[in-house]
């Protein structure tokens, strides 16, 4: 689980309006917030096979969003992966 704090400030550095806490470019750096900590955790723990799936669920849903982000534009997609430090 990510922190108030870490998941706070995610969200003030994506966000495009003050109100702004859903859009698809919060939800993926939220995403990578989270799958960071898991990759983190998945280290330490290599037979933990829930978290292992959990982390596939994840990062499946941050492709699934990141998809729709390229789709509707590329300009958009490729500031964000740059700016979270994502792989095309």
């Amino acid at each position: 689980m990510i922190t108030t704090e870490k998941k706070q400030a995610t969200i003030k550095d994506l966000a495009k309006a003050k109100n702004d806490t859903g859009s698809s470019a919060v939800q993926v750096g939220i995403l990578t917030e989270r799958i960071k900590e898991l990759t983190e955790h998945m280290k330490v723990h290599k037979h933990d096979f829930a978290a292992r799936r959990g982390l596939l669920q994840l990062v499946g849903q941050r492709r699934r969003l990141l998809r729709y982000i390229a789709n509707k534009n590329s300009q958009e997609y490729l500031a964000l992966i740059k700016k979270l430090g994502i792989r095309r």
